[in-house]
């Protein structure tokens, strides 16, 4: 698993990267109460489409981060979670037009969620020995399965919306999509200081003439 992430770290960079972006523009743009400013500078018909090529453009990164080493270790998990972003930008993409459920985009969260936090839980048990690293990534896992919780609970009704779309929703969703930016980034950097130690281990573990 961990030498998947050292692949590939570059694509889960990217990834978090992207997933940025997009909290940038929930919160930021498309929140009731975003900065007026931003609201003018910003073509409100418009981003929602350009968000959805941004959520597509992430879960290709996460798919192909998956992909990359598919038989090692929980990569499908990732590509499970690239596959939910995806999704959700596609729709977003095409129905820019139209507004979308957000128990429909919940129901993709909580997909993201899991699936991330799984992984990242799992990745963690692969660091034991390394304190730090096994702490910060088992802390990350518990709140992304948190956050599914959460979005599984708006998905069935178990916590009430408003209506229409209000700035709680709209505060959840970006609080998400920068808190995956921020696990995705820890992902993509944390397996490359020890890569030279991860590849002593390998050596020693050949059989010497």
């Amino acid at each position: 698993m961990i030498q998947t992430s050292i692949k590939s770290w570059w694509l889960l960079a990217l990834c978090g990267v992207l997933n940025a972006i997009l909290a940038f523009i929930v919160l930021l743009i498309l929140s009731p109460d975003a900065p007026p400013i931003l609201h003018t500078l910003a073509h409100r018909r418009s981003t929602p489409a350009q968000m959805g090529l941004v959520a597509l453009a992430a879960g290709a990164c996460a798919v192909a981060a998956g992909i990359w080493n598919l038989r090692k270790a929980r990569s499908w998990l990732l590509v499970l979670s690239g596959l939910a972003l995806g999704a959700l930008g596609l729709m977003m993409s095409l129905g820019a037009s139209r507004p979308i459920a957000f128990r429909t985009i919940a129901l993709a969260v909580a997909v993201m969620a899991v699936s991330i936090g799984v992984y990242e839980l799992a990745t963690a048990r692969a660091l034991r020995g390394r304190r730090a690293d096994e702490w910060l990534l088992g802390a990350a896992g518990v709140l992304s399965v948190a956050f599914a919780a959460v979005f599984l609970g708006f998905v069935l009704r178990w916590i009430k919306l408003d209506p229409s779309p209000s700035a709680q929703t709209f505060h959840w969703l970006g609080s998400y999509f920068g808190f995956t930016a921020i696990c995705m980034l820890g992902l993509a950097l944390r397996p490359l200081g020890p890569h030279a130690a991860i590849h002593r281990m390998a050596g020693g573990a050949l059989p010497t003439g």
